[in-house]
């Protein structure tokens, strides 16, 4: 099974407005209701692709029971932990002629609630996938994804963290399996600008020295670099198309690795469906198909 968790998830309410103008009442155009959140996300393209997945999580109020909703009729299973007081946040997206966001807080996460997700997580074995992705709510410990790895060091399960910052630099140490940070997220760890693929490299490799098993980074339109397990390099552009809506790409980009390692076995092919994955997501209003990503990888690889 493959578990994603996503401490802070939302309602996505995305609106689009021909001419939006501050201080005056807009008409909306077009607007659409996701699910969101960076592990949600990933279990949505897994679920397209047809591999089960669980969603590990929170919520809270009539958002929180509308979130449920969704992510089960998208064929994923829900063992979101309720939360009794507050509701999940509501994120809106305004896409005009500039593009702006509101992001909501979401409840407060107490030591009760903690505790009920470790719980779910002492029942993972070392058949399991666990994907860590996104914020930490400011009601947790800033540490939490640390204190989950170290929790479950030594059974085994290979844990992919898509996290920055602090987030990201404090698991090393417990090896993650996979970490995904992007080309500017390695830039602000280390002080640098890097814009290339062949920039990216030596900076990526020193994670894997701090402790990754694997280090996959985006980079949008530029496309992605692998460093594996065995210190092989891969390097590739994006595949070509149009960017309709880049929120979740990098997501997708996580999905794909996985589903490629598990149906290949290999980190060549699990690098090629990310890339897929991620743009074929970036290419469409919704997060991709397994449809869209075969049709997208042969079209760039053959």
């Amino acid at each position: 099974m493959i578990y994603t968790i996503t401490f802070n998830p939302s309602l996505d309410y995305i609106a689009s407005c021909e001419d939006f103008r501050l201080g005056e009442t807009n008409r909306v155009s077009k607007e659409i209701i996701f699910p969101g959140g960076k592990g949600i996300n990933v279990s949505i393209v897994l679920s397209n692709f047809g591999l089960d997945t669980t969603a590990l999580g929170f919520l809270a109020g009539f958002t929180g029971e509308e979130i449920k909703r969704l992510i089960v009729e998208k064929g994923i299973r829900n063992e979101m932990i309720p939360i009794s007081a507050g509701f999940s946040r509501i994120n809106v997206k305004l896409r005009s002629k500039e593009e702006s966001e509101l992001n909501g807080m979401g409840p407060v996460i107490d030591d009760e609630a903690i505790a009920k997700l470790y719980a779910k997580l002492d029942q993972l074995t070392s058949d399991d996938i666990l994907c860590l992705a996104g914020s930490i709510p400011s009601s947790m410990p800033s540490t939490m994804y640390s204190d989950i790895m170290k929790h479950l060091e030594g059974k085994g399960i290979r844990i992919v963290v898509d996290a920055t910052k602090d987030l990201l630099m404090n698991v090393l140490k417990y090896r993650p399996f996979l970490i995904k940070p992007n080309n500017h997220e390695i830039g602000e760890l280390f002080g640098v600008r890097l814009t290339t693929r062949e920039e990216v490299v030596p900076y990526a490799k020193q994670l894997q020295e701090k402790g990754a098993v694997n280090v996959l980074v985006s980079m949008a339109g530029e496309g992605a670099v692998l460093i594996d397990e065995n210190g092989e390099v891969y390097q590739s552009e994006a595949p070509k198309g149009t960017v309709v809506n880049s929120v979740g790409a990098g997501d997708s980009m996580v999905a794909g690795f996985i589903y490629g390692y598990l149906k290949y076995g290999n980190y060549s092919e699990a690098f090629r469906y990310g890339l897929a994955t991620g743009s074929a997501s970036a290419f469409k209003e919704e997060l991709a198909s397994l449809e869209d990503v075969e049709e997208l990888y042969k079209k760039t690889w053959g």
